[in-house]
């Protein structure tokens, strides 16, 4: 996912996209195809994005006006952020059995295509079961923004019947938006021999930009069966060679020790974050290596001039949190709540990822945070940075199903009043 290679060293979950504040109507850019200009772009986004009133939340569902519904629905593809914001925010929290058939028709029948993209998104925080049906339709649009959604509804939802399906997109499939999302579809098939074999080949295979989302998709779904393919990877010179040392670290095999620790003796000093967050992963010498990040993104805070080794600590502290590890969480927050540009919004982009891709680790880790409302901060100037509307509306609808379970008075409902008010969902 990264074509330009000297930005964002690698985020977990780097099919995550910037949102540099542009409507609707323009193209996405996606995190891969900018890490070069990714300073200057998360820096437009953090002064551009609006501060917004916390309203409390409702204790339940609401069953609302049919025609404001509609109306809402029809103001998802608005190019005003503050009213397509308002819209989705209705409908979320509209009751299942008004909001869903609604959105169904708009997935299938919605003049504007936008619209219809918004639509699918919002119903995937429902749950329900006609979701498949929807999803299913949604491979077959000339939509790119509704296939990659049913692409990213399939990773998380992997069907059996659908790999012939998708081994077949990869013959059609080459938007630089697209793609990743049918690799990591396929990737969560990855007991399928066919798709052993077809994410093997395609990892040594093609551009650069293609080839760092397999590696990445492959390390993510802890893919034993390309540990060959990637390990050869790692000991070529070339951009992708942090790549593959973390997918390595997340494949877990521990013949992969040889080859990082090689790495840490030859790789240039921009590399070693990835490596040491790999072998950290791989369950050797955890403890120091977290800690050489640790203390590397506090050293390139402190010292102008080493933003890449800045990104690439807090990368891999993402790495480490995606993994389950708590103290490297910890660790971006205490860097990043005091910090500023350069050092805030890689740290930012970083918590994001980490809320996206282990949700429930980072609302464990943000309840035990004295600096709670500074921390959301933080964590919020990310989630405006990022794209990926997929991954966000998951873990939208985690917070808000928490939220409707917890006690009134409780801390867990503080914290989720906190994240939906910042977040502004």
């Amino acid at each position: 996912m990264r074509p330009g290679h000297a930005g964002l060293a690698p985020l977990a979950g780097s099919r995550l996209a910037v949102r540099a504040c542009q409507p609707p109507s323009r193209g996405r850019v996606r995190l891969s195809a900018m890490r070069a200009a990714v300073t200057t772009l998360v820096a437009l986004a953090v002064l551009l994005t609006p501060a917004f009133v916390v309203a409390q939340e409702p204790a339940a569902p609401q069953t609302v006006d049919a025609a404001k519904l509609q109306a809402a629905i029809d103001t998802l593809g608005a190019l005003d952020y503050a009213k397509r914001t308002d819209a989705s925010r209705l409908v979320r929290r509209t009751a299942p059995e008004q909001a869903v058939p609604a959105l169904l028709r708009a997935v299938s029948e919605h003049a504007d295509g936008y619209v219809r993209y918004r639509a699918l998104v919002l119903l995937t925080g429902f749950n329900d079961p006609r979701t498949v049906d929807a999803m299913r339709e949604s491979l077959a649009s000339p939509n790119d923004r509704l296939r990659s959604t049913a692409y990213e509804y399939f990773e998380h939802s992997p069907s059996p019947a659908l790999v012939p399906e998708l081994l077949a997109a990869l013959d059609k499939e080459h938007s630089e938006f697209v793609r990743p999302s049918l690799v990591r579809a396929l990737a969560a098939s990855g007991t399928d021999p066919r798709v052993q074999s077809a994410l093997t080949r395609e990892a040594g295979r093609g551009e650069d930009f293609f080839r760092s989302g397999v590696i990445e998709a492959l390390g993510d779904y802890k893919a034993v069966y390309a540990f060959d393919a990637i390990n050869g990877i790692a000991k070529l010179d070339g951009p992708l060679v942090d790549d593959a040392a973390l997918a390595l670290g997340k494949i877990g095999d521990k013949r992969a020790l040889e080859t990082l620790a090689a790495l840490q003796r030859t790789a240039p000093r921009t590399m070693q974050p990835s490596i040491a967050a790999g072998i950290c992963l791989l369950g050797v010498n955890c403890g120091s290596h977290e800690s050489y990040l640790s203390q590397t993104l506090k050293f390139s805070d402190q010292n102008i001039g080493f933003q890449e080794l800045l990104r690439g600590a807090a990368a891999g502290l993402a790495a480490l949190g995606v993994g389950g590890r708590e103290s490297a969480v910890t660790a971006l927050f205490d860097v990043g709540i005091p910090s500023r540009d350069p050092t805030r919004s890689p740290v930012a982009l970083a918590l994001a990822t980490v809320a996206l891709r282990n949700t429930p680790l980072m609302l464990t880790v943000l309840k035990g945070l004295p600096a709670q409302a500074d921390a959301i901060g933080l964590m919020a100037e990310g989630f405006d940075m990022l794209e990926e509307d997929f991954e966000k509306e998951r873990f939208f609808a985690a917070v808000r199903r928490q939220y409707w379970s917890a006690s009134a008075q409780s801390a867990d409902r503080r914290l989720m009043q906190s994240l939906i008010g910042k977040l502004d969902f």
